[in-house]
């Protein structure tokens, strides 16, 4: 889960959906296709989900992949809980399981997927869980929502739709696999135009 991306908090109902159901399936589609493009296949492909809607997000891609090449695409999971620079602002943070396939990511086009980038840093901390783990031979990163507010220089190469937003505002990733159903929506703050 990365910073302003909640489960809980905000019940369905509140805020604007930005993007429902049909609009995440087309922005992951397109993510798939521009992928595969990038990597020229699916060879050496591996899409990491970030716990917890980036694990589902990656499993998605992959499906779509695997329909479109006719292959299976590995998918595996990271925890960088322990690797966030904000453990002493929210020391009950609960670790996930990293899962990885077999053969690691070792030479690997490894694709990191998350729901929402802003501040950066859950994508910083991936890529020092990711040094810990082998050394692959590119790290890409898809998300599903760009909110822009970077605090380091991280930027997305795969994004599913730009959302300018106000610091004030929350970005409210749902999945069916999480949550029940799948949309986003902007909480708080004046809406950004």
């Amino acid at each position: 889960m990365t910073a302003q991306s909640s489960p809980d908090v905000t019940p369905p109902g509140d805020g604007r959906v930005v993007l429902d159901a049909d609009d995440i399936s087309r922005a992951l589609t397109r993510i798939s296709h521009e992928l595969l493009e990038k990597n020229r296949g699916a060879d050496g492909l591996l899409l990491l989900g970030l716990h917890t809607r980036g694990v589902p997000l990656s499993r998605r891609i992959a499906e779509r992949i695997e329909t479109v090449e006719g292959t299976p695409v590995a998918v595996g999971s990271l925890d960088v809980t322990m690797y966030r620079d904000d453990l002493r602002n929210h020391p009950t943070r609960a670790p996930h399981k990293t899962s990885l396939p077999a053969g690691g990511i070792d030479g690997k086009t490894v694709v990191l997927v998350d729901d929402v980038l802003y501040s950066g840093r859950t994508i910083r901390a991936a890529l020092d869980a990711l040094s810990d783990l082998g050394r692959p031979a590119v790290v890409r990163l898809a998300v599903l929502v760009d909110r822009g507010h970077r605090e380091l220089p991280i930027r997305a190469d795969h994004v599913g739709k730009n959302l300018p937003t106000a610091r004030t505002e929350k970005v409210r990733v749902r999945l069916t696999e999480t949550d029940g159903a799948d949309e986003v929506r902007i909480t708080g703050g004046e809406i950004a135009s």
